[in-house]
């Protein structure tokens, strides 16, 4: 008999996951406060931008538990009822991918075809997060496909979507957070370690192991403070020192990350709040 607590995950208000929306919403903030301090604001499409990242986030989580369709196959009427659940999850996530792409033309349409690819790049990135047979998440690429997918490339496109034309400081401002969004990314499989090892997953934690997960989770914190510093050196931020307030919030995700199992159902919402707070000292920073 299947246990009905092992398959609450795959409930539409679990497989939503809202508490990785700020991944999302600060990718777009960074991009639109680079715009605005170069002088571009429409508040109509800040508005669509910050929907449409929303909509994105929203449907790689909603398909994120697309490739767990072969585990749920048998007579069990609790497996039947999980594969509804995720054959309906997948069909509002690719719901939410045609919505973001339609307000995606429409931003096209009126900043040119610079942020044409990077669309393209960045949806087609997103449906082989967890979707065969690409599936970056099982074969361990899933941390660092975040980086570059809702990281650079969001912040980029963001950015273009706002008006501005390309240009390189915007690459180099997307490099902190987009450490942290991986950060973010990293800290789920952390607290899904054993679970994801039951199940026959190969995210990057299962591969690398706990402990060397661990460290990878510390260095990705400090080399987006360590990035942060660089780049008020280089003259792109300014008082990069107030990032480091981020200090205060990592006592409670080193005390998760050396519990047990069951203890560590806290560390990604935990990990969320340091994204949050950083990205939005972060996009001050910009402004000033």
């Amino acid at each position: 008999m299947v246990n009905p607590a092992a398959l609450e995950k795959y409930r539409f208000s679990k497989a939503l996951r809202p508490f990785s929306f700020p991944v999302a919403i600060i990718a777009c903030l960074v991009g639109i406060a680079a715009a605005y301090a170069d002088g571009f604001w429409n508040p109509l499409s800040v508005s669509l931008i910050l929907f449409a990242g929303v909509l994105l986030q929203a449907g790689v989580n909603l398909i994120n538990d697309h490739a767990d369709l072969p585990l749920l196959f048998g007579a069990d009427p609790l497996l039947k009822l999980s594969r509804d659940r995720v054959g309906f999850n997948f069909k509002i996530g690719m719901l939410c991918f045609l919505i973001a792409a339609v307000i995606g033309f429409y931003l096209i349409s009126i900043t040119g075809l610079s942020l044409l690819l990077i669309s393209v790049v960045g949806l087609l990135g997103a449906l082989g997060y967890t979707v065969a047979p690409i599936n970056y998440k099982n074969r361990g690429l899933g941390v660092v496909m975040v980086f570059w997918l809702m990281g650079v490339l969001m912040i980029t496109g963001s950015y273009l979507a706002a008006g501005a034309s390309f240009n390189w400081s915007i690459v180099w401002l997307s490099l902190p957070i987009s450490c942290l969004v991986s950060l973010l990314l990293l800290s789920n499989e952390l607290r899904d370690y054993e679970r994801d090892i039951n199940d026959g997953l190969s995210t990057l934690t299962v591969r690398l192991g706990y402990q060397s997960s661990v460290w990878l989770y510390w260095g990705l914190l400090f080399s987006a403070l360590l990035i942060s510093v660089a780049l008020a050196m280089l003259g792109y931020l300014n008082h990069a020192w107030l990032l480091f307030f981020v200090l205060l919030l990592l006592p409670k995700p080193f005390r998760l990350l050396h519990a047990k199992a069951s203890e560590r159902k806290a560390l990604t919402p935990a990990t969320a709040r340091i994204l949050l707070g950083f990205g939005a000292v972060f996009c001050l920073l910009i402004l000033l």
